[in-house]
């Protein structure tokens, strides 16, 4: 079945790896899948143009059908693929809640993350002010302590986004959490999802969609130490 999809993805995409590890837990290895360089503007290439009208990866195909948007790509495999691999999305009304609420609010973690993280790559230089910078960081250590207290104060230690169960709301948020300790965010910020990281850094599916460029340079750049 996994012959006959398609995934042209660049590496240290959030949104390229969480469909990477819906496939994985899906066990959908196999896939064809084109790696594409940001660098170099790849994903811009006219393979992508011709299926994605966004020019934007992840770009996703299954025999003719489409699906281009990283949610909407997870939720696909789930949905088609329901009794394969690991349920991702639970049956139970309030459960089910709760995983679709934690991977839509994954959204504001990861752009308040690239507000900061990325802001001299985003913002033209004459363009930039540091009482911006600064007050994406406040939004930022804002953000940081809801996702703390959610695994703080709502699942407990030892849990995942949602429960006590391995959802499509750790799928979709990882790969954003992944970046805090790459980007050395103070563990002291956010230190139960400090934890939460170092318990499914090692899980099977995300150790086979790790980034390539951080298996080659495991220390990334510092632009999260300031927080």
């Amino acid at each position: 079945m996994a012959q006959n999809m398609m995934l042209y993805w660049c590496s240290g995409s959030p949104p390229c790896w969480r469909v990477m590890i819906a496939l994985e837990e899906k066990l959908l290895q196999g896939y064809k899948h084109k790696h594409l360089s940001f660098d170099k503007k790849e994903h811009q290439c006219a393979e992508v143009k011709a299926l994605n009208p966004r020019v934007q990866v992840p770009t996703f195909k299954h025999g003719d059908l489409i699906v281009n948007e990283s949610f909407a790509a997870c939720l696909y495999l789930e949905s088609v693929f329901k009794s394969q691999g690991t349920r991702l999305i639970p049956d139970d009304p309030a459960e089910q809640a709760l995983v679709y609420q934690r991977m839509f609010e994954t959204n504001n973690l990861q752009q308040k993350m690239y507000d900061v993280a990325f802001y001299g790559y985003y913002v033209p230089e004459e363009e930039r002010h540091e009482s911006a910078l600064k007050r994406n960081k406040e939004n930022l250590v804002t953000e940081l302590k809801l996702w703390d207290g959610y695994l703080e104060k709502v699942m407990g230690k030892g849990s995942y986004l949602a429960g006590k169960n391995f959802t499509m709301a750790d799928v979709v948020c990882f790969p954003v959490i992944a970046y805090f300790p790459r980007l050395h965010c103070p563990k002291e910020k956010c230190p139960r999802l400090m934890e939460y990281y170092e318990m499914l850094k090692d899980r099977p599916s995300i150790k086979a969609s790790w980034p390539l460029e951080w298996l080659e340079d495991p220390v990334g750049q510092d632009t999260l130490k300031d927080l």
